[in-house]
């Protein structure tokens, strides 16, 4: 009964792991089968405790020191994680899950739109979200229905402090989706339309994602433009994907490459997603 146990929990850890960080899984089986013939000749050292306490560690210290140059030789390279520069993950945690790889291009492309919007806006940062998976075209980057060959790429808009209106660092999302700047008064009302569609993804993480900061950080306009524009008269930018309302509202309509991603997917105005 043990071992059927064992079996079942390293299946399920397994299968969670791949879909999360895509290797996960895989260095969850190596670490096991390593530290089974470790403890055959020092059964005195390796214990199942240590086994369990010990794999973070070793996943941590694969995920940043070896996955980022394996990863090269595929075509991917890893956006940056650590440091002060202006382009960072709004959340370590899409480092740590390893989904924050793309093509060479693309990486330059964002990094050219961060140090503009340093450089205009007195250091503002441009945070990614989610990118993609360091290995194989086709593999999933759940719930993303693309992101999987290196060419995607989300960014997090910009806020400002209610109170000063001064330009503010992150976004009231911890993982940046899901706190929409939703259409006003007037303008075109996707959001309803995929409800009356009866398409509830559309608006799913709005009813997961905590709303306690919405109200303090309100969506900056004028940096989110420039950086839409940025983008937009970047050639090698062939797509993004923006709200219908926030297109209008930003003045943004003679930008033909910024396009509705249509009720299928998720909403598109918590962040903006760009790929090659």
């Amino acid at each position: 009964m043990r071992t059927v146990l064992s079996v079942l929990l390293v299946s399920v850890l397994f299968v969670l792991l791949t879909i999360l960080t895509q290797v996960g899984g895989i260095l969850l089986l190596l670490w096991i089968g390593i530290t089974y013939l470790l403890r055959k000749r020092y059964k005195w050292i390796y214990k199942t405790w240590m086994v369990a306490l010990s794999f973070p560690l070793v996943y941590l210290a694969a995920t940043f020191a070896l996955i980022p140059l394996l990863a090269q030789f595929g075509g991917r390279t890893a956006l940056p994680c650590f440091g002060n520069g202006s382009l960072q993950p709004l959340t370590l945690i899409t480092c740590a899950c390893n989904r924050q790889y793309v093509t060479p291009v693309l990486r330059e492309v964002a990094v050219d739109a961060a140090k503009q919007m340093a450089t205009k806006y007195h250091g503002s940062k441009l945070y990614y979200l989610d990118a993609n998976f360091p290995f194989i075209d086709g593999f999933p980057l759940i719930p993303h229905l693309s992101h999987n060959n290196g060419k995607k790429l989300d960014l997090a808009f910009y806020y400002k402090d209610a109170n000063s209106g001064k330009p503010l660092d992150g976004a009231p999302s911890v993982i940046g989706y899901g706190v929409f700047e939703g259409p006003k008064k007037g303008e075109i009302d996707k959001p309803k339309e995929c409800a009356w569609q009866g398409e509830t993804q559309y608006s799913l993480m709005g009813r997961i994602i905590p709303q306690d900061k919405a109200q303090l950080m309100p969506f900056d306009e004028e940096r989110t433009k420039a950086l839409m524009i940025i983008l937009g008269n970047d050639d090698r930018v062939k797509k993004m994907f923006l709200e219908p309302h926030l297109k209008t509202r930003l003045g943004l309509t003679g930008y033909a490459k910024i396009r509705y991603q249509g009720c299928h997917s998720v909403r598109h105005d918590d962040h903006v997603h760009i790929q090659l």
